[in-house]
């Protein structure tokens, strides 16, 4: 029979053990945005990773019918092995930390209460001795008991956010003089935000959404911490995962204009196709008011086709509804803000802009590469349209910095990281490796591949590696499982095997990176860098 001292030790090791359990399930569900099918999924795509968990479970159950001594030493001792292991994945998790949020500490609450009700009849009815037992139940469980206590406290949560709502709601009524500007889109809508910072706060009281707050919650606590009376435009980034994401965000602020950046295949494990990435994006247009502007990526096809479609048009004139659009491009020929004798180098860009009046002024710009061109051009058609002329515009964009993670250019001796970590998608991560292609000097690549693609994620992992066959000269691939198509496609578009090297983590492709001999400066592009979730 169990003796007290066995059962004292074995609550006191079963203790952390539950505490990193729960602690670690939390964190991945607070980065699945406390959704319970994304949380289900990443359950099924990760079982490997808590396998251990099923002893216990099977112990506990052994415990209960037969408490003996032998079990109850060998459970300990795994209960050590377990804290090991959980240790390490919270410690490997480091990219973006569990924040102990309100709603976290509801969720933490609800979670030891359902336990509490399930552990204190136990030790009524049964006694202290089968006390390891039912925590070597509960413990396994954790993995799962999350998506209950998110159910059970729902109403609460809602309660919560309506509340923060109407706080910010009211507080946008109260800024009379206020503007808002929506900006959403697949890709650069992040970029196009703080570009429009930079160029309108010379002559406005700008407000905008720091980092990349685009959720409801992000942009209510960004108005109800951050808005003041004095503000005249607010710049609000609105981000999307599911079909009415940005239909939510704009019942809250109520934009007045609004800036599409792109549309492309992101997020199409949650949107489920294309069709349902383009209706969310125009959510935006459908929620300007009669005289709202419009302003459109006329280089992206989705946005020209889905806007032809609305508005019966295709130039700049073309009016949707009551909202008036105004298309900004790059490399597409038509009506609107045009970009002209584009030169790049490594050293930044330099392009003409003639606005649709006809004035023309040539910008010169720090950031590298082509694909910031269209962005920069958008934010200067939005501060062109709102009365600032071309020409005082010129300085803000020659000042304009890299937005952190997004190609931003870190000088290290004879090395240079490229880093363009944040978020990568098919469009992007071939404009980054091209970019790379226009560096003198060694050209390496790092990348896990791309992930939240649905079906279509190994062929467009593929496809970015035939991209980058063709503009490095190493290629270094982090992890094992989303990688296999970009080294295949780099082999098969003749890229040579040796220097295209798979790593299990990002620590070891770098040492490799750094130990490349060779004439030349360095140049290293991290592509993407998967959420602790994947």
């Amino acid at each position: 029979m169990l003796q007290l001292a066995e059962v004292i030790i074995s609550v006191i090791l079963a203790i952390p053990v539950f505490y990193l359990v729960m602690r670690y399930n939390l964190h991945m569900f607070q980065l699945n945005g406390y959704k319970n099918n994304e949380q289900r999924s990443w359950i099924r795509k990760n079982l490997r990773k808590q396998l251990m968990l099923i002893f216990p479970g099977l112990a506990g159950v052994f415990l209960m019918l037969f408490p003996v001594d032998w079990l109850m030493i060998v459970l300990c001792i795994y209960w050590l092995i377990v804290i090991k292991y959980y240790s390490y994945l919270r410690k490997s998790n480091v990219k973006k930390k569990l924040v102990f949020t309100k709603r976290v500490q509801r969720l933490i609450v609800t979670d030891l209460v359902i336990n509490l009700i399930v552990i204190i009849p136990v030790i009524y009815f049964l006694g202290y001795l089968y006390l390891p037992a039912v925590l070597g139940l509960l413990i396994p469980l954790q993995a799962v008991l999350l998506l209950l206590v998110n159910v059970i406290n729902r109403p609460i949560e809602k309660a919560v956010n309506r509340y923060f709502i109407n706080d910010a709601k009211k507080k946008l009524k109260q800024a009379s003089g206020l503007t808002v500007i929506g900006v959403t889109g697949s890709y650069g809508k992040t970029s196009v935000k703080f570009y429009l910072q930079a160029l309108l706060q010379g002559h406005f009281n700008v407000l905008v959404t720091p980092e990349s707050y685009n959720t409801p919650m992000g942009v209510v606590k960004t108005i109800r911490e951050s808005l003041q009376p004095t503000h005249e435009l607010f710049v609000c980034e609105m981000g999307a995962r599911y079909v009415g994401d940005i239909k939510e965000i704009c019942e809250i602020v109520h934009p007045v204009h609004g800036v599409i950046t792109s549309i492309g295949p992101q997020h199409l494990e949650t949107f489920g196709g294309m069709e349902h990435i383009v209706d969310t994006k125009f959510e935006l247009a459908d929620a300007l008011p009669e005289g709202g502007l419009l302003f459109l990526n006329g280089d992206n096809e989705w946005i020209v086709k889905k806007s032809s479609k609305e508005g019966k048009q295709k130039e700049q004139t073309a009016v949707m509804g009551d909202r008036k659009i105004i298309f900004y491009r790059n490399q597409s020929s038509g009506e609107g803000y045009r970009a002209g004798n584009l030169q790049l180098s490594q050293l930044g860009t330099e392009f003409d802009v003639t606005a649709p009046d006809g004035e023309t002024e040539t910008f010169q710009t720090r950031l590298v590469g082509e694909h910031n061109v269209i962005n920069i051009i958008g934010a200067i058609a939005v501060a062109h349209t709102l009365g600032i002329p071309l020409k005082e515009l010129k300085v803000p964009v020659r000042r304009l910095q890299p937005i952190p993670h997004r190609m931003q250019m870190l000088e290290q001796g004879n090395v240079t990281i490229v880093d363009d970590a944040y978020n990568s998608n098919p469009v992007g991560s071939k404009a980054a490796v091209e970019t790379l292609a226009m560096f003198d000097g060694i050209r390496i690549l790092i990348t896990p591949g791309m992930v939240e693609l649905g079906k279509e994620e190994d062929s467009y992992n593929y496809k970015f590696g035939t991209y980058a066959a063709k503009c490095c000269d190493y290629i270094l691939l982090v992890g094992r499982e989303h990688v296999r198509p970009i080294q295949e496609g780099a082999v098969e578009n003749g890229f040579d095997e040796k220097k295209c090297l798979v790593y299990d983590g990002l620590k070891d492709a770098l040492a490799f990176a750094y130990s490349i001999k060779g004439d030349g400066h360095k140049y290293i592009l991290l592509e993407n860098d998967l959420p602790d979730n994947y």
